[in-house]
C-alpha cells in the first residue's frame, strides 16, 4: 500500500525531479521505480549539502530553534511552504521556484 502511495505522489513530477534526488525517504523504491539515483551526504558535513542547508536558513526565519513543533499547524506550515515557493531567489536568476516549476 505505501510503495502505491510513494509512486502516485512522484510520478507525476518526474520531469521537474530531474535525474537525482538528495536525501529521500524511501530512496530504494524511488530507484526502483522511476530513473533516479538518491545520494546521501556524510554526516556532519553540511557543506556537501549546500542548497539544503540555506534552505534550512529559510525556514528557520518562521520556525525559529527552540520552538516547540506542537504549537505548529498544518495550516501554519502550509503558509511557509507558499511563502517560500513564491520568493524569488538569486540562484534562479530571480525567478521564484514555483515560476521555475511551472515552466514548460
Amino acid at each position: 500500500m505505501r510503495d502505491v502511495r510513494v509512486e502516485r505522489r512522484v510520478r507525476p513530477h518526474t520531469r521537474e525531479v530531474g535525474k537525482t534526488v538528495t536525501e529521500f525517504h524511501d530512496y530504494a523504491l524511488l530507484e526502483k521505480r522511476f530513473p533516479v539515483k538518491v545520494y546521501f551526504a556524510t554526516p556532519y558535513h553540511s557543506w556537501e549539502r549546500g542548497s539544503n542547508e540555506n534552505f534550512n536558513g529559510l525556514v528557520r526565519q518562521y520556525l525559529p530553534k527552540g520552538l516547540c513543533m506542537s504549537t505548529v499547524t498544518q495550516a501554519h506550515c502550509d503558509h511557509i511552504a507558499d511563502d517560500l515557493n513564491n520568493r524569488p531567489r538569486k540562484r534562479h536568476g530571480y525567478n521564484t521556484p514555483v515560476s521555475l516549476y511551472h515552466r514548460k
